[in-house]
């Protein structure tokens, strides 16, 4: 029987709505919930109550809004086997994807108790014999949009630092994972008895989400707004909050390249080609979209690489924990995969493994002979489709690599650091990773891309920086000289 939550948090408390929308299950295409579908008022009324609730938030002392954050974390670890078994359901997503993304939360609420200690201030030098500070302040309400990939982990990390630096929050999650993304956070807030209006969720169905996005981003009381997903998404938020000199930190998409050097260590290489593009479906803003190898090493690496991806089961990961490539997300995303394979065979492209494409299943893939015409090797993928391209020099895997709209993230195999650090050093990635592969993510870090993958990182005090306010406050004590005249 499907789930309902037909409530919406807001101002501390629980409010039905007139309608509901349906939560798919993308393995089965079954209704898992049955989710409140806001309308523009109701949204109004849960930005309202942020604003409310944003005095006595941002005036609480630091340790007690950390207190609130280790509470979080607690809470989060003890609902972890039933986020998991959500994660699955509601997202399509493996259960060792799901047990991780679960227990992540938690660190990321530590995380953010820790930043609220760290110093965010300075006391500058003065001619006039003036203490004078820079100090850091909260926003007011920050609005914070989330994807439906990893929506427990992209949420809490795009809303919980903002918060804790005494931002009041609205979250609107994915309509796509509306329960894992943010009510399950209601859900955790509600428990620990966190003060009203300090944080709050928007949930609605696709119908309405273009003018519920919209007032997320124009209406006067909100003063950031942090977005993570789509790239042609984020340009329209940053462009619509430009408009109205609001904060922005927007995290997109990417289409990462691991470098396979000569000199690699040809069996961990596999295993982390074999993860990065193919964990979670390559549903992952960092995924490996693209292997490159040394010409070397090719005809010994690829053998490798295909044996440890054919042992992927592929199947719904709540039916059998042992299949670990589940559904994409929708049957858009599963369309999107599809015509990308289909474009690079019929320009030549040679499969060497899977191909197999079944509504939203889709086997784990890996091509040969990709050439820069084809789509694959343009634009994201964003699925379990990945080409492996030959090199000869560093500098030509550079340039393979760097020929992206993108830069988000990219990794290097190599047995002399020293190379791999050369090599990062001219990738066109906000982060980069020697002898690990592109997906990597830690609470603390700044996390964020270059070119189209986005502006301003989230994490750790960058995080602080992108959702405070800095200001200058001086204590005169008399030394300052003024014209007689006056």
């Amino acid at each position: 029987m499907a789930r309902v939550f037909d409530s919406y948090y807001a101002g501390g408390s629980w409010h039905r709505t007139a309608r509901t929308f349906p939560d798919m299950n993308p393995g089965n295409d079954q209704v898992w919930a049955n989710i409140a579908d806001m309308d523009i008022n109701d949204v109004r009324r849960t930005i309202q109550a942020a604003q409310d609730g944003f005095s006595e938030w941002s005036q609480l002392p630091f340790t007690e809004r950390a207190n609130f954050m280790l509470k979080a974390a607690d809470e989060c670890d003890r609902r972890k086997d039933d986020l998991c078994a959500a994660l699955q359901a509601e997202g399509g997503g493996w259960w060792g994807k799901g047990m991780f993304e679960a227990g992540f939360i938690a660190t990321v609420f530590r995380a953010a108790a820790a930043m609220a200690y760290q110093s965010i201030g300075e006391v500058l030098p003065s001619e006039h014999g003036k203490v004078s500070m820079a100090v850091r302040v909260p926003m007011g309400v920050i609005s914070v949009i989330s994807p439906w990939n990893f929506p427990g982990i992209l949420s809490s990390r795009g809303f919980a630092i903002p918060m804790v630096a005494g931002n009041s929050i609205v979250l609107k999650p994915s309509e796509e994972t509306p329960y894992c993304g943010g009510i399950f956070f209601a859900e955790v807030f509600d428990a620990i008895g966190l003060p009203e209006g300090a944080f709050n969720v928007v949930t609605c169905s696709r119908d309405n989400i273009g003018e519920i996005g919209d007032e997320l981003i124009e209406n006067p009381i909100i003063k950031g707004v942090s977005f993570t997903g789509s790239t042609a998404v984020g340009r329209m938020i940053a462009a619509k909050a430009g408009a109205h000199l609001k904060k922005t930190c927007v995290e997109l998409g990417g289409k990462d390249a691991l470098i396979i050097c000569d000199d690699a260590d040809l069996e961990k290489s596999a295993q982390l080609a074999n993860f990065g593009s193919f964990m979670h479906q390559g549903q992952i803003c960092m995924s490996v979209e693209k292997v490159l190898v040394h010409e070397k090493v090719y005809d010994k690496f690829l053998p490798m690489f295909i044996e440890r991806a054919r042992k992927l089961k592929v199947g719904d990961p709540t039916t059998d924990r042992s299949n670990v490539i589940g559904p994409l997300i929708n049957d858009k995303q599963a369309g999107i995969v599809k015509t990308q394979l289909e474009d690079a065979i019929a320009k030549g492209a040679k499969v060497v493994l899977g191909g197999g494409v079944n509504g939203r299943y889709v086997e784990p893939t890996i091509l040969t002979g990709v050439t820069p015409d084809m789509q694959i090797y343009q634009f994201e993928t964003f699925g379990p489709v990945v080409p492996v391209i030959p090199f000869r020099t560093d500098e030509e895997a550079v340039a393979i690599a760097n020929d992206t709209d993108y830069g988000l993230s990219s990794g290097i195999m190599t047995s002399d650091e020293n190379r791999g650090l050369e090599i990062a050093s001219r990738l066109e990635t906000g982060s980069s990773h020697v002898n690990c592969s592109s997906v990597n993510d830690e609470p603390h870090v700044p996390f964020g891309g270059a070119k189209s993958s986005g502006i301003s990182p989230h994490g750790g005090r960058w995080s602080l920086e992108a959702f405070t306010q800095t200001r200058w406050i001086t204590l005169d004590r008399g030394h300052r000289h003024l014209p007689p005249v006056f």
